[in-house]
């Protein structure tokens, strides 16, 4: 029968936070068995069943006399993502060339394992017959397919180790006929076999296949290194791991079960998982046992969130579709994010322990990366806190994740004693927020119709509101890095003791706004010296930049022998759209004064020329009292105007055209009489064939306002923190019907962003939009399901629970009949 998996408590919470243990990957290992094998069945009751069928047959067939080798081909790399091809996206089953025709060569290898006689039909593409496990079978020209016999002598049949040397298996074409050796793991003519890695220390053993040959993963026919030296890497990297993480060592152990290697990328090192190959890492040939290590570690987290997702619901659908994950340069799905947060899990792991065991140079570039890697998961946890709709569970399992995070900083492992420590975290900070501000730039878009109204609102010397909404664009095809001019300047921080001025920072960009490494400096040193505003500057990068550059091409004309206004200052402007009370600075800002008004309040204007000569020309009259010139003076109320005059020691009463002290003692009590008109505002209207005359204690700027005041200020509710504002001004996200909230949301460290600092992998999208690969660069997608390790939509099914089945006879078919497991 089918029977629910229960997930203990205890194993989630483990799991969560980081770690887990041989129980729990072998665990998860059953239930990624059970999973593979309700595909199995799903795929036999398909279109594709009669193609699936004779396999499926071989392999309920091996069960029966050698469970084993049936289940080292079920948890095997190859088999799961076999199946989600063939249930996804089959190409042609109504033309013969059915994708579920490929589980026969994993029937082979089954019969094999188990010294079983077969005789089975697998497929031959490209003049080559891969055989998982095996090898490849090169040479056989136009052939669509070949006949594999397997010989075995009697008795071995379901003998543990029997198999070994014993079974001799013939590949018959049309052409003629082709015999393997006996030891498949060795060479032959037209032979490429699978080899076996081997590694043992201190009771621990690692095997795993160097698999070349699984039609639906991307290997290299020929590694950039032959198997003696993947062999000789191995070894070293598995007593690394023993000797320092031997909890981890023991999950790999039980959980590990194959590399796929991978081409080598322009620089760094190419990693990934699939979601469908538990246990299976793609990877590139690392150079040093630190880097498989390490590599291992990281790949094998992304395997056990998949497999946890499996059985229980993290998030649900209607967040946010992109998000920014600093150690990618490209969008993350949510599901992808989660990923990349649970495998760096892996790698604060390990750079802590290497930051605490080294010596000089080495020392230090193992606490940068151990800063680096931690700023990495704390921002990923506020971006997840903040923008996936978590279920209970996911809100729990991130809590658990970011406890673990924080105790590891409590360790004081190299990273953050001392005055070394503070400016070691300030570096990674300023790279972080650079890397940050670059990636909006890239990615972000702010809404058109949105920034206008802020440079009216601007202009009209008005409080910003509300932020319009952003749009985050979709990734397509291979995504670069931020690119060379940030990889310096990340690598200079390393050693700078501070960022470069803000002051300096914003007049650069203002040289050039259109330079996205300016704005990252901006964002670091508005980040550093902490500049109302800088967050702003480094979380709506774009909206600052777009609302510069469009107030500096509609700078207004000035008359003659005024001061021509300066330039937006982008500081004044990151202020101001941080505070949604306060106006903008009138004078469009300005070093001193900026630097000298207190946090959140606006500098005074500057003084008016024309004010001040025509005070000095009348020794009887003061100054405006606005401080401004006669167009200000003309803009401010009327009884104002009255009081600033009586105060000059005028013997007659207020007085303003049409009005008088009479007219004044005649208005209803409460009321401002009107304004008299302004000669510069006289003298602009006709200029205007736009604009209408400006209203009694208006002006075109009140115009814009009066325009702008009636934009809907769209509310919603954060989908962990129930009922709220989304943001400022984002449209309420979309999704199921509105249920109990699911907590408050996580109390993470402050922001930090990411770059690729000097030897860090390169990075670069894996073909799966939900994917999230390791430290470096993923491969190359090959043909059907490419590498990932994202998380589908929701993550999984109810949580706690998912049903499993075993393999064994039935009426229907020699799979069809189940026992509970789990």
């Amino acid at each position: 029968m089918i029977g629910p998996y229960v997930l203990p408590d205890d194993v989630f919470d483990a799991l969560a936070a980081g770690a887990g243990g041989r129980p729990a990957v072998l665990l998860l290992l059953r239930a990624r068995r059970s999973r593979n094998l309700l595909l199995l069945r799903r795929a036999l009751d398909g279109p594709c069943g009669r193609a699936v069928e004779p396999a499926a047959d071989l392999l309920a067939g091996v069960e029966r006399v050698a469970p084993g080798a049936a289940r080292s081909v079920i948890d095997g790399p190859a088999f799961g993502t076999w199946a989600a091809r063939t249930l996804r996206d089959c190409p042609a089953h109504h033309r013969g060339e059915c994708a579920g025709r490929d589980l026969a060569a994993l029937a082979v290898l089954a019969a094999v394992r188990a010294a079983r006689p077969a005789r089975v039909t697998v497929p031959v593409r490209e003049g080559r017959l891969r055989l998982p496990g095996l090898g490849t079978v090169t040479g056989l020209g136009e052939t669509p397919e070949a006949l594999v016999v397997v010989e075995a002598p009697a008795g071995a049949e379901g003998v543990p180790g029997a198999s070994v040397g014993s079974c001799r298996v013939r590949v018959l074409t049309a052409a003629g006929e082709r015999v393997l050796p006996r030891d498949p793991s060795r060479p032959g003519h037209g032979w490429q076999p699978v080899a076996v890695l081997d590694a043992r220390h201190r009771g621990l053993t690692l095997r795993l296949p160097l698999e070349t040959a699984a039609p639906e993963l991307p290997a290299l026919e020929t590694a950039s290194a032959g198997p003696a030296a993947w062999q000789d890497l191995l070894r070293q990297a598995w007593e690394l791991l023993v000797d320092n993480h031997p909890r981890r060592a023991e999950e790999l152990s039980a959980g590990l079960n194959g590399i796929v290697p991978l081409p080598a990328p322009a620089r760094g090192v190419a990693s990934a998982t699939s979601r469908h190959a538990f246990g299976t890492v793609l990877t590139s040939w690392p150079a040093d046992p630190e880097r498989l290590a390490l590599t291992l570690l990281h790949e094998f987290q992304h395997s056990k969130l998949s497999a946890l997702t499996d059985l229980v619901t993290l998030y649900e659908p209607g967040g946010r579709l992109r998000l920014y994950a600093p150690w990618r340069p490209d969008p993350r799905p949510p599901g992808g994010l989660l990923q990349g947060i649970y495998a760096h899990l892996g790698d604060l792991a390990f750079w802590q322990e290497r930051s605490g065991s080294r010596h000089g140079p080495a020392q230090a570039d193992a606490a940068w990366r151990l800063a680096q890697t931690r700023a990495h998961v704390e921002r990923g946890l506020t971006e997840a806190a903040s923008h996936v709709r978590l279920t209970a569970l996911g809100t729990r399992f991130l809590e658990r994740l970011a406890r673990t995070v924080r105790d590891g900083d409590r360790g004081g492992t190299g990273a953050g004693d001392g005055s070394g420590g503070e400016r070691l975290a300030r570096a990674v900070a300023r790279v972080q927020a650079g890397d940050e501000a670059v990636w909006r730039l890239r990615w972000a878009a702010a809404d058109d119709a949105g920034t206008e109204r802020l440079a009216a609102l601007w202009r009209a010397g008005r409080p910003a509101g509300p932020l319009p909404a952003e749009d985050v664009r979709a990734a397509t095809g291979a995504v670069a890095g931020p690119g060379p001019e940030f990889g310096r300047w990340a690598a200079r921080q390393r050693g700078a003791e501070r960022a470069r001025p803000a002051r300096e920072a914003a007049d650069a960009v203002l040289a050039a706004p259109d330079r996205a490494q300016g704005w990252a400096e901006l964002a670091a040193a508005a980040a550093e010296e902490d500049r109302p505003g800088a967050d702003v500057l480094r979380a709506r990068t774009e909206l600052v930049r777009d609302l510069c550059v469009r107030l500096i091409a509609r700078q207004p004309a000035t008359p003659p022998g005024t001061v021509p206004p300066g330039p937006p200052d982008p500081l004044a402007l990151a202020a101001w759209l941080a505070d949604p009370a306060v106006g903008p600075d009138p004078s469009g800002g300005g070093p001193a004064a900026d630097a000298a008004m207190p946090r959140g309040t606006v500098p005074p204007r500057p003084p008016d020329p024309l004010a001040l000569a025509a005070w000095l020309a009348d020794p009887a009259v003061g100054p405006g009292p606005s401080g401004g010139g006669p167009a200000a003076d003309a803009a401010m109320p009327p009884d104002s105007l009255a009081l600033a005059a009586w105060l000059a020691g005028t013997a007659v009463g207020p007085d303003t055209p049409g009005a008088g002290p009479a007219a004044d003692a005649a208005m209803p009590p409460g009321t401002v009489p009107p304004c008299p008109h302004d000669p510069l505002a006289l003298a602009a209207w006709p200029a205007g064939t736009a604009v209408g005359p400006d209203t009694p204690g208006a002006g075109t700027a009140a115009d814009e306002e009066e325009a702008v005041q009636g934009a809907p200020q769209v509310r919603g509710a954060h989908p962990a923190r129930g009922p709220g504002r989304v943001g400022r001004g984002e449209p309420p996200e979309a999704g199921p019907a509105p249920g109990p909230p699911s907590g408050d949301g996580l109390v993470v460290p402050a922001e930090s962003g990411s770059a690729e600092a000097p030897m860090e992998p390169a990075r670069s999208p894996g073909p799966d939009p939900a994917a999230d690969e390791g430290p470096a660069a993923p491969a190359p997608p090959g043909p059907g399901e490419g590498p990932t390790a994202g998380a589908e939509p929701g993550g999984g099914g109810a949580p706690g629970q998912k049903t499993g089945v075993s393999m064994s006879q039935n009426a229907r078919s020699p799979l069809a009949k189940t026992s509970a497991t789990g």
